[in-house]
């Protein structure tokens, strides 16, 4: 039965490489698996091709997706719309709730499954997700540690050192996040 899944986790918590095995045991049972990205995303771009790219070095060609794109369209573009065939979404979180919509609507048909994280560094929700939370028929945390031993659910930008509680939203680079706990989120932050 086709739904539409949300794993998500802190920075660090493997979603990106769930999603590849993921990917990697849907192909082995013969499906057409259809792995996106946002171009927000621009980390793994090769010779003109996407990639999505986990820490752990699983790769995979993939397709990249703006804000404007509407998966209707491409599903269309790409004739994804047909037995056998599962959509992926890694950083699920850059959707907007127009795209979450959409891809609702798909999973009448065909499984969709979006892996991303919940939360901005600031702890609030982003747009794809708060909609992913709303509307997702399963929902399922992966689960990560703080440096502490508690369960990381705070994706802190770490700017000099220090976490930052400021900027922009968005902000494409794992050197500058790290997955803690609130408490030592608070006490960094001080």
């Amino acid at each position: 039965m086709s739904k539409l899944y949300f794993k998500y986790g802190a920075m660090g918590s493997s979603k990106t490489a769930q999603a590849l095995m993921c990917k990697f045991n849907y192909e082995q049972k013969g499906f057409n698996v259809f792995l996106f990205k946002p171009l927000a995303d621009n980390r793994c771009v090769e010779d003109g091709f996407a990639y999505v790219s986990s820490r752990i070095g699983l790769k995979s060609e993939c397709i990249e997706f703006s804000k404007d794109d509407s998966f209707f369209k491409l599903c269309t573009f790409y004739d994804i719309i047909k037995d056998l065939s599962v959509i992926i979404i890694d950083e699920a979180q850059f959707l907007t709730s127009r795209q979450v919509n959409e891809l609702k609507e798909i999973s009448f048909k065909i499984p969709v499954l979006c892996y991303g994280l919940l939360t901005n560094f600031k702890t609030e929700l982003f747009e794809g997700s708060k909609r992913l939370v709303e509307i997702a028929d399963s929902l399922a945390e992966i689960k990560s540690v703080c440096k502490c031993g508690r369960k990381a659910i705070i994706n802190a930008r770490i700017v000099d050192g220090k976490v930052a509680t400021e900027g922009e939203e968005v902000y494409i680079g794992d050197q500058c996040y790290e997955g803690m706990c609130f408490e030592c989120f608070i006490k960094r932050k001080s």
